[in-house]
């Protein structure tokens, strides 16, 4: 007798060491709230990607009806490439609790747990793209130049301790050995041949502490919005750094801007990447896009976009 599978289990994938460890001690109560609702919770500790990926690669997704990430851009991107590898369609609901949570950002996540919880058991969603660079997804950020290289470089409790935009306005101003890196990034339309000092493929809005690093980004059209930061007098870096901050850097001169579906970046030198920050690929550097690929969950009071 075939009986239809009750979609009432839900997967939390989170990291018990991210951020300040606020998810951590609210997971009790995060169980108890699931299972008020009716669901059936089946935690999963975030180990390297190893552990979610096995359990992805088994599970039968129509007893799930959603997943639940804790973490912060790191921890939802191990969760989003297991997801796509082993083709699940779950939609996702997002705990920010990480260093960098610029993809909860984007979505205008609170950081209540109580409203988390009535996001994640809720029933408002939409669909948003996935980066693809090489074999690699991403959902919000893959940057490179010299300041990643000074960055995966440095102790992270420096950077947290002064801020993420101070330190990166401290790593330009006082680096006397940066240099622009040349590359050849072509698209479908267009070769450019430029000498770069930092460069970000963004498919969200913020990056490293900047909210308005890509302010014209959409994380449903198709597109990824590409900003390279290109060599130019010492001088002019402290005004484009103010103009980054707020957002007003896209037309700057020393900005080159665009939007592309595909994109390759190549390059003589071995330039540093970061794909949500973790270490990147190596170059050459393939892009696309999986155009609206992940189901998300919003906020009905906050997100008014389909």
């Amino acid at each position: 007798m075939n009986m239809e599978k009750k979609a009432n289990k839900i997967l939390l994938y989170y990291n018990a060491y991210s951020g300040s460890g606020i998810f951590k001690n609210n997971l009790d109560y995060i169980v108890e709230r699931c299972q008020d609702a009716g669901y059936h919770i089946i935690p999963v500790r975030a180990a390297k990607g190893i552990v979610i990926d096995e359990i992805l690669e088994e599970i039968d997704q129509r007893e799930y009806s959603r997943i639940i990430a804790a973490g912060g851009d790191g921890t939802i991107n191990i969760c989003v490439n297991a997801m796509i590898k082993h083709n699940i369609d779950l939609p996702l609901a997002i705990f920010p609790a990480g260093t960098a949570n610029d993809f909860a950002y984007y979505f205008e996540l609170p950081n209540d747990m109580d409203h988390l919880l009535d996001i994640a058991l809720g029933d408002k969603m939409t669909k948003v793209d996935v980066g693809v660079v090489n074999d690699r997804n991403f959902i919000n950020v893959a940057a490179m130049g010299a300041l990643i290289d000074v960055s995966q470089k440095t102790d992270p409790n420096l950077k947290n301790a002064i801020g993420v935009v101070a330190y990166y306005l401290k790593a330009l101003t006082e680096i006397p050995q940066i240099r622009a890196l040349p590359v050849t990034l072509t698209t479908p339309d267009k070769v450019y041949e430029e000498e770069i000092y930092f460069m970000v493929v963004m498919n969200g809005e913020s990056a490293g502490g900047f909210r308005k690093l890509s302010p014209q980004s959409s994380m449903n059209d198709g597109k990824l919005d590409v900003i390279a930061f290109r060599k130019m007098p010492i001088v002019e870096l402290a005004p484009l750094l103010f103009e980054v901050v707020n957002g007003k850097h896209p037309n700057n001169r020393n900005v080159l801007y665009f939007q592309t579906d595909r994109l390759t970046i190549e390059s003589p030198e071995d330039i540093s990447t970061d794909i949500d920050g973790e270490h990147g690929e190596k170059l050459p550097l393939h892009f696309s896009v999986l155009n609206e690929r992940l189901k998300v969950f919003v906020s009905k009071d906050t997100w008014h976009y389909d």
